[in-house]
């Protein structure tokens, strides 16, 4: 294995099926590329899809669940780790990973990239944020980074330490650069 990506994703059932789609081709991808993936490991939306693309390829899957979740568990997890906080979730499913990838997703999601990104700034994870901006998914979120970066609220610096591609092998590309 070539080391572990955690996902960040939807786990709304009612999104538009094309951020399904993109997900699905990033894992498979990722995947079939070496990579194990790390998820919230529910059956919930796009969490669901991924778990279901990676038990067609074949490929390696944590799943970081709260046990107040447990009922939500996707059954056929690679391993599945068992926090009693989300806030222990967040720390877990970063854990043995070199970066995180975010997928078009809610505000869990949302919640998740920036908790990452300031535990990055913090010197609390050593790994790199990269955003699936599919169709222009997470513009608003590069705006109000550049906007805090414009105001002096955030260093210049920070800003490569999340990094934004438009399509999953754009993505993929740069997990391996």
């Amino acid at each position: 294995m070539k080391g572990k990506i955690a996902v960040f994703c939807s786990a709304s059932f009612e999104i538009d099926p094309k951020y399904n789609k993109v997900a699905r081709e990033f894992v498979r991808a990722a995947s079939l590329s070496g990579y194990g993936i790390v998820t919230g490991g529910t059956v919930k939306g796009t969490m669901g899809v991924v778990s279901d693309e990676l038990v067609a390829v074949g490929g390696y899957h944590r799943g970081v669940i709260p046990r107040f979740m447990e009922k939500l568990v996707y059954p056929d997890l690679t391993e599945v780790i068992w926090t009693d906080t989300m806030a222990e979730r967040k720390i877990r499913l970063r854990e043995d990973t070199f970066a995180v990838v975010a997928l078009p997703g809610g505000i869990g999601t949302l919640d998740e990239i920036m908790d990452t990104f300031a535990c990055i700034y913090l010197k609390q994870y050593d790994g790199r944020i990269y955003v699936l901006n599919y169709e222009g998914f997470y513009e608003p979120l590069r705006n109000l980074l550049q906007h805090y970066v414009d105001e002096k609220m955030l260093p210049k610096e920070a800003m490569s330490n999340i990094r934004f591609a438009d399509t999953p092998e754009h993505l993929l590309e740069m997990l391996q650069e």
